[in-house]
């Protein structure tokens, strides 16, 4: 039994997998080349690390306090400091599929690095993971293969260059594709926003605002199982908007609903929606509806 492994470098997970290294910034894995058994542990990376299961097998994934089979042909994108493996219990699993891992400092100076951030999937939860068609599978594995070329040509003074914009077109496929997954779950997409809508009413007809303040996107992703970088997107691609500005719509609907009420102060009317202060509450209304509350309450 054992605590939770840090892979900081490269180099670190070079050795988890008994592997050479060949590149001090990044490395691709397939399975195959792993003829033994390894021990399971649970990683803390310092890394950005891309799973492709491209078949079924045994072993499964551990993350925070959920666990998840792999499926068929199925994405899962990790980010520095997150936590992820089966506890080290004495078991094994054999390696299967494809892996790339690199190191931050790969995207430093590249074009890459500016926009790591537009790549929100590296923050979702594994059970949001991509799942991928045979031909979007073959195009992450060409993207691989690319990448392991270059690092095998040896190093010079273009290859981080060359890899990391390897890097960033496998992760414009992975965009184009999460689109793709998003769209033909319509069904269920609608299904969460239903929810979300409940949740929003309920959450105003509830004491939440008092205990909670004004309702934020980490908490309805929370209620609905989902990462808040996942649910953001969903109701982005779902809305048009942020889930924060569908929030915040919400917030102020409400609030033009209340200041309807003569008999409700602008103060009374900012605390049932959660603002600790009315001038912060008088700020928001009127940036998002060009007038005061008092000034809202005269027009009508």
């Amino acid at each position: 039994m054992g605590g939770i492994v840090k892979i900081n470098t490269v180099k670190d997970y070079n050795e988890h997998w008994g592997l050479e290294n060949r590149h001090p910034l990044v490395n691709v894995l397939e399975g195959s080349q792993i003829k033994r058994p390894i021990p399971n542990c649970q990683k803390n990376f310092g890394l950005y690390v891309i799973f492709l299961k491209d078949v079924l097998c045994a072993d499964y994934l551990k993350y925070g306090r959920r666990e998840y089979d792999y499926q068929e042909n199925t994405l899962v994108f990790v980010s520095p400091g997150q936590i992820l493996g089966h506890p080290a219990d004495g078991s094994t699993y054999q390696a299967k599929g494809w892996c790339l891992y690199f190191s931050p400092e790969l995207l430093r100076g590249t074009q890459l690095g500016q926009h790591m951030r537009d790549y929100t999937f590296f923050s979702y939860d594994v059970n949001e993971a991509l799942h991928l068609s045979l031909q979007e599978r073959e195009t992450v594995i060409d993207c691989l293969r690319k990448i392991d070329d270059e690092i095998n040509n040896g190093a010079d003074k273009h290859s981080n260059t060359i890899i990391a914009s390897a890097i960033e077109l496998l992760l414009n496929y992975c965009m184009r594709f999460y689109d793709r997954q998003f769209t033909t779950r319509k069904k269920a997409n609608k299904d969460v926003l239903s929810r979300f809508e409940e949740l929003l009413d309920g959450y105003f007809s509830s004491n939440k605002p008092q205990s909670y303040g004004t309702p934020t996107v980490a908490w309805f992703a929370e209620q609905l199982h989902l990462s808040a970088n996942y649910f953001g997107d969903l109701v982005r691609k779902e809305t048009g908007r942020s889930a924060r500005e569908y929030v915040q719509r919400k917030i102020m609907d409400t609030a033009k609903d209340m200041l309807a009420n003569p008999e409700k102060s602008v103060s009374e009317i900012s605390y049932a929606l959660g603002y600790q202060y009315p001038q912060y509450f008088s700020r928001a209304f009127k940036k998002a509806v060009g007038c005061t509350p008092n000034a809202y309450r005269e027009q009508r």
